[in-house]
């Protein structure tokens, strides 16, 4: 078993083709479209890294990096078209380890 990665997006083409080059590399994929497939994921324990959208149909991104940060250890990589320099500060000051 390789290492788990969660990989959050709304849009399945997004999620599948960055799972695809995870996948190449030799990582365990867990693919979710959201909030709440991302928190069923993540109970298990498998997860080492989570990679985020910040727009997603049940909430945000945000949100859930700061629950995610407030029950797990793993670092949170933000990945979304939001670049706007108060989205990408707002990710870091809550708990993102990197946001692109």
């Amino acid at each position: 078993m390789g290492i788990g990665i969660l990989v959050v997006d709304d849009e399945q083409e997004i999620a599948e083709l960055v799972a695809v080059y995870l996948k190449k590399e030799g990582f365990e994929v867990f693919t979710a479209q959201t909030a709440a497939e991302a928190r069923e994921a993540a109970v298990g324990g498998k997860i080492s890294l989570a990679i985020l959208d910040v727009m997603l149909p049940d909430g945000d991104g945000f949100a859930l990096c700061r629950e995610f940060k407030a029950r797990y250890r793993f670092p949170i990589i933000m990945l979304t078209a939001r670049v706007e320099a108060k989205d990408k500060i707002a990710g870091l000051e809550l708990g993102a380890d990197d946001y692109v």
